[in-house]
């Protein structure tokens, strides 16, 4: 684990915490108990990612593509949900956690959208860290419900199709003021972005670690972190440019 440099933490990180199930049947558990632990890792690292200065933290909760599990999963999931919600609003409220969800949220149940409301609303004044949920998230649904946006306005007469530009497809993405994210971690040793954040994770560094998310601890989040500030971000300009700063 190297030493990290405090002014180059990544503003933005985003977790794919894939290997759950996995993680369960290695051991000859229930995919379930994977579930479980997986719930206890997201409240360490959501911890540790508020000590070490992150400001935005997105995680890849539940994607549309999880509802076509088995409904007994599913069901064990969004409890899990539901208990982190009612275990964690308190201390995420105490240390200033703001927390969002991003998502095609009405697939959820009434209760568990009505709990998610009240979390955001309990934390909405807080501004140390945001803690972004993708819940019922697709990277393709969100830039379709963008589309049916901008088609909407395109159709009013309050914007000319000749005119869209990028801004305006963030402008109706689900957290159109969220910044990209600097640095995506998955684990589980899958190496693809599984339908996560199409549009903001252009110009993302990746860092995958074979760890299945039950096991990955702040140590692998620094690890993760350190690797990133070794890097040279370019987008798109060459090495040459970035360190004249043009």
């Amino acid at each position: 684990m190297g030493r990290l440099e405090p002014a180059s933490i990544p503003r933005h990180v985003a977790i794919i915490p894939d290997g759950n199930g996995r993680w369960a049947e290695s051991r000859g558990l229930a995919r379930n108990e994977g579930h479980s632990r997986g719930t206890e890792v997201v409240r360490e690292i959501v911890r540790a990612a508020h000590e070490l200065g992150i400001k935005q933290l997105t995680i890849y909760a539940f994607s549309m593509e999880n509802w076509d599990r088995p409904q007994d999963e599913i069901d064990a999931i969004m409890g899990l949900l539901s208990r982190y919600i009612r275990h964690e609003t308190d201390e995420l409220e105490k240390n200033g956690v703001r927390v969002q969800t991003i998502g095609r949220l009405d697939m959820l149940s009434p209760k568990l959208q009505r709990a998610i409301r009240g979390l955001e609303k309990r934390t909405a004044g807080n501004d140390e860290m945001l803690l972004i949920f993708a819940l019922s998230y697709s990277g393709r649904s969100e830039l379709v419900d963008a589309m049916r946006g901008i088609a909407r306005e395109v159709e009013s007469g309050r914007l000319d199709p000749e005119a869209i530009e990028e801004k305006d497809i963030r402008e109706h993405l689900y957290a159109p003021d969220l910044p990209d994210p600097d640095l995506l971690i998955r684990t589980g040793v899958e190496h693809r972005i599984s339908n996560f954040m199409l549009w903001q994770l252009a110009y993302t560094e990746l860092w995958i670690t074979d760890a299945l998310w039950p096991d990955f601890t702040k140590r692998d989040l620094v690890d993760a972190i350190h690797a990133y500030q070794q890097r040279e971000r370019r987008f798109g300009r060459t090495g040459a440019q970035v360190r004249k700063g043009s």
